[in-house]
């Protein structure tokens, strides 16, 4: 698999996207959900977190019968709670951008958005951070790290 392609974030829809799309690949194919992703993008409101963050049971439902998704209850749950998280933290910081230029360096990062957000372990977070062009270890030797570690290995493929 090639390294996913970088964006340059420029609004707060934009790492919501990219965190969701982390999530929902999380024990699939990639390639399954790259290919439903329009469909995503449509079913959730291109991502605009003020919008999902005030989903009622009837948009769950909605979300929960829509075809052009992976329907995954925890990982639609996931993604509403991410987007409140998202808009706390723009409220706390000022930006997402803010945020993680605060929590730097990755380690860090890591270790608060996996506090923050839900269904996000380590190598999710380590895709959104790379793709949203924060610096992250060499792919290759953090990979070698997680798997050195059998307990955080163990905790990465239950996505805890």
């Amino acid at each position: 698999m090639e390294a996913p392609q970088q964006i340059k974030p420029a609004k707060l829809a934009d790492y919501l996207e990219v965190l969701s799309k982390a999530v929902f690949e999380a024990g699939m194919n990639w390639k399954v959900i790259e290919n439903k992703w329009p469909g995503f993008r449509e079913a959730f409101h291109q991502f605009d977190p003020a919008t999902i963050a005030a989903y009622t049971p009837d948009d769950i439902d909605r979300l929960m019968a829509d075809t052009r998704i992976v329907r995954n209850m925890r990982k639609v749950e996931a993604t509403i709670h991410n987007a409140q998280a998202m808009l706390e933290i723009e409220r706390e910081f000022g930006s997402f951008a803010k945020y993680l230029e605060v929590k730097r360096p990755f380690d860090s990062q890591l270790a608060d958005i996996r506090k923050r957000f839900k269904h996000v372990g380590n190598f999710a977070v380590y895709y959104f951070l790379y793709v949203v062009g924060e610096q992250v270890p060499p792919h290759e030797e953090y990979s070698a790290k997680l798997k050195g570690n059998p307990v955080e290995a163990s905790r990465q493929r239950l996505g805890r």
